[in-house]
């Protein structure tokens, strides 16, 4: 073949393939990474295991791809935020848990110790609240079988609450140490468990009780005396008239049983069902919420506690039988006892019809 005829067959080649090579450069077009992923490359042959552009795209808090749709699930760890009492930033989950822990558990913490410390003090250096005068024998009925069982659905449920709460909190500061890893896990998990089933009754059980008892804690003029006098009432046994609750103990039902209890229920079912694609931040602010309206709630409800069992002479009885002596009737209650015994309408509770030993069971007649 002479170079005439290899120069037109190279021509031909040409000819038929160019198009082809052309089509197939158009059809796979090079794809160029963008800056992101060229820095990691470079980052990766100059220094090897140093991901620092990796985290820090994860720390910007941008969303990147994930299977598990959501919200936020393409998002890893929460953008910075200023750490609450701190001139620095860090990532929203260590300023929340920062603030948990510097903030909601040592001041809650202290207010629970602090209380329990004045209320023992405070037993120990006056004693009970006593009967000014003898028990007379002649009982009154107080709390109707339904009151009780409304009672001590929500005060079972809210001890159970309480202590769960307490220990998943405070757990790994005061039991860790001392019952060790194995058997504080197992504490803490039943705890969890309680606190997340128990919840639900609390809330069903505290509004039935605002229900059944909201008649009797609505304000009245005789409760501004009571509020003026309460020191003398409290610390020295001085008969103050009053109805059939106190000023004090409607500000423990309107401020703690209604007040705090929807605040934490609210803010629990919102903790107890994040089923719902609730923000990371909305789970954290319902958490201080819920601790913080818990840790009042505690301390209130050891005060209320105290005076209901061993801080005031025949005050357990009430809650526990139903009915009370009339001398304690007629010394805290007076206002009260003098509609039941005149029979005036509408007022709850009924003088029994013969003299009963003080602590004897009594029987309500309906």
């Amino acid at each position: 073949m002479n170079d005439l005829s290899r120069r037109y067959c190279l021509a031909l080649a040409l000819a038929v393939l160019a198009p082809a090579g052309f089509a197939q450069t158009q059809a796979t077009p090079q794809v160029q990474p963008d800056a992101a992923a060229l820095e990691q490359r470079q980052q990766a042959q100059t220094q090897p295991g140093n991901n620092a552009p990796v985290w820090r795209e994860v720390h910007s808090g941008e969303r990147n791809y994930t299977s598990a749709q959501g919200r936020e699930a393409g998002v890893l760890i929460q953008p910075q935020a200023r750490i609450s009492g701190q001139d620095k930033f860090s990532t929203a989950g260590e300023a929340w848990r920062q603030f948990r822990n510097g903030q909601v558990t040592f001041y809650g913490g202290w207010l629970v110790v602090l209380v329990t410390l004045a209320l023992a003090a405070w037993y120990f250096a006056k004693g009970p609240i006593k009967l000014g005068d003898k028990p007379s024998g002649r009982m009154v009925d107080r709390f109707t079988y339904v009151e009780r069982v409304a009672h001590w659905s929500m005060a079972i449920s809210f001890v159970v609450l309480g202590v769960s709460g307490l220990i998943m909190l405070f757990g790994k500061y005061v039991l860790l140490p001392i019952f060790g890893y194995t058997l504080f896990s197992w504490i803490a998990a039943l705890g969890k468990n309680l606190h997340n089933f128990v919840g639900p009754f609390f809330i069903v059980s505290t509004l039935v009780f605002i229900v059944i008892y909201l008649r009797d804690n609505l304000p009245k003029a005789s409760d501004l005396n009571w509020l003026v006098r309460a020191w003398a009432a409290l610390a020295r046994g001085e008969h103050v008239p009053a109805g059939r609750f106190n000023a004090g103990e409607k500000g423990w039902f309107w401020f703690g049983v209604v007040g705090l209890s929807i605040v934490m229920s609210v803010s629990g079912v919102v903790l107890l069902f994040p089923n719902f694609d609730q923000l990371r931040t909305t789970m954290q602010f319902a958490w201080i919420w819920h601790a913080g309206a818990a840790m009042l709630f505690v301390a209130m409800a050891l005060f209320h506690i105290y005076l209901g069992t061993i801080g005031m002479e025949g005050a357990y009885q009430a809650m526990r039988e139903g009915v009370v002596d009339e001398t304690w009737a007629r010394t805290h209650h007076s206002l009260w006892y003098e509609e039941v015994k005149s029979g005036k309408g509408g007022a709850r509770g009924a003088a029994s019809g013969g003299a009963v030993p003080a602590g004897a069971p009594h029987r309500k007649q309906d």
